[in-house]
């Protein structure tokens, strides 16, 4: 039966997460077991690329080999290695599967079997049951026999997406194999996967991509995402933070200087055009750049040349520029800050990233990715989210992000460790450890302050930045909780009755 299961799967063309998310699920049920996970090999660490069983922050997670050393076992032999319900080694899943609510297992059944693919090692299939003796020596017969189908699925996967990955490659030569899934950008959401099959197709252009979104989004890292798919994957992709840059030396800090250019210039200096000749410059914070440096980079986009400060000749430069902004530049082109000629070719592409709050589950794969990370740096066995943290984490709208959330995570390990937990023990963060509510009054306040003009023709009153904050409070407080009045009531700690009356007064009703 197993065998004509995965043997119809392999014969028909299914996308790659549908595939493989079949593949576990028949596993499971062949076996009987609580979970089974499928882990690729990525540098030294194994990652989730498709599981059953486990909570859903577990697919966020990248387990470092040498940090479990049941993986390691797994990994060390290409025969199935089985663990003993008594072992003393900590299993990677521990807590983690979705019927476990946090409590230490009693008993723990669990075996492997390292994976290769084109004879090169290509990860691990696990699987773990919560009763012992679930996995005898049959069992771990037919996961020897089994591993081979799944590696025909590994390889089908595999050959469909090159074939795709060339489809749309306009340089079959130039091109290189598509990597199974991602190693960085973390996420199965409509919008992250719609944005990755955009960023897929116009890599392969030599189009100016204007990145945009709200701080602590990520843009950095799917500017590298657009840079690895493109033809200069081989060559440098050169950042540089136009925020950070001081208006003196900002033109010599792009396009470089000759000696004597200025007081100071005492040797030749090559720019960052010149370090990213060839390949890639992300210009982050692109909004924040001087009018006088503005104008000398439309020349640069407009012709590919530079012109060192103080030099007489133009040098040519191929580089290809990814700007990245959190700010509305049409505003500041009608205020006067941003060159209109410059928005338009640097905006040949624009990409919008989508902020955390509108990625759904997006955002426990992500808890479950830094949850590992804290779990590691800290000595952990095992930490995890309890069921009412999930839906605490769902609820949140993340006004500062990934970045936010990064925060919330560490901040609630440390507090957790601060109040005497155990580092043997399974440990489970709670709402409370999180402090949410407290974040988001204090993120609604700043909001309301930083979205002030800060040079208006006339200072608001007290009285109106207070009413901007609570209306703002109240918006996010809505949005969270679904439009629930009586939650969000909860959330702002106000009788519900007080709140109805203050949104009236506000405008909100």
């Amino acid at each position: 039966m197993l065998e004509a299961s995965l043997l119809a799967d392999l014969t028909v063309e299914l996308a790659n997460a549908v595939r493989l998310q079949r593949l576990v699920h028949t596993l499971r049920e062949h076996f009987a077991c609580g979970a089974v996970g499928l882990l690729r090999l990525d540098g030294d660490s194994l990652r989730p690329v498709a599981a059953v069983g486990l909570v859903h922050e577990a697919l966020g997670r990248r387990f470092v080999i040498a940090q479990h050393p049941r993986l390691a076992a797994i990994m060390a032999t290409r025969e199935p290695t089985w663990f003993e319900p008594d072992s003393r080694l900590p299993d990677p899943y521990d807590g983690l599967l979705d019927n476990h609510v946090g409590e230490p297992l009693p008993v723990h059944d669990c075996m492997g079997v390292s994976l290769y693919v084109e004879g090169q090692l290509w990860g691990a299939l696990t699987l773990d049951a919560l009763h012992a003796d679930t996995f005898g020596s049959d069992a771990r017969r037919d996961l020897q026999r089994y591993s081979l189908m799944v590696e025909a699925a590994i390889r089908v996967t595999r050959l469909e997406q090159e074939n795709r990955g060339l489809r749309l490659s306009r340089s079959v030569l130039q091109s290189a194999p598509m990597p199974l899934e991602n190693s960085e950008i973390l996420g199965q959401s409509q919008a992250i996967r719609q944005l990755l099959g955009e960023l897929e197709v116009v890599a392969d252009s030599e189009l100016p991509v204007l990145l945009l979104g709200e701080t602590g989004v990520g843009k950095e890292l799917f500017a590298r995402h657009l840079h690895s798919l493109s033809r200069r994957r081989n060559k440098p992709l050169i950042q540089v933070n136009c925020a950070a840059l001081p208006e003196s030396l900002a033109e010599s800090e792009l396009f470089g200087h000759v000696k004597g250019a200025f007081s100071g210039a005492t040797t030749d200096r090559p720019g960052r055009f010149d370090a990213a000749n060839g390949g890639t410059l992300l210009l982050d914070e692109v909004g924040e750049l001087p009018l006088s440096v503005q104008a000398k980079l439309l020349r640069t986009l407009q012709n590919g040349e530079i012109q060192r400060l103080g030099a007489d000749k133009p040098l040519h430069v191929d580089v290809r520029v990814i700007a990245a902004t959190n700010r509305h530049l049409p505003d500041s082109i009608r205020d006067g800050h941003f060159r209109a000629d410059l928005y338009h070719r640097l905006s040949v592409y624009p990409v919008p990233i989508p902020p955390l709050r509108e990625r759904g589950n997006d955002v426990l794969m992500l808890a479950g990715h830094f949850l590992e990370l804290n779990r590691a740096r800290l000595g952990l066995r095992s930490m995890r989210l309890s069921p009412a943290a999930e839906r605490a984490l769902l609820a949140y709208p993340w006004p500062g992000n990934v970045r936010e959330l990064e925060h919330v995570i560490s901040r609630a390990a440390l507090k957790l460790l601060s109040r005497g937990a155990s580092r043997t023990q399974i440990l489970s963060l709670e709402p409370e450890l999180l402090d949410l509510d407290s974040s988001i009054r204090q993120s609604s306040a700043a909001d309301a302050i930083t979205t002030l003009d800060p040079a208006p023709a006339a200072a608001c009153s007290m009285r109106e930045a207070v009413e901007a904050c609570q209306r703002r409070s109240i918006v996010q407080a809505l949005e969270a909780c679904a439009d629930n009045w009586a939650s969000a009531a909860r959330m702002l700690d106000l009788d519900p009755s007080n709140l109805h009356k203050l949104a009236r007064r506000l405008g909100l009703k």
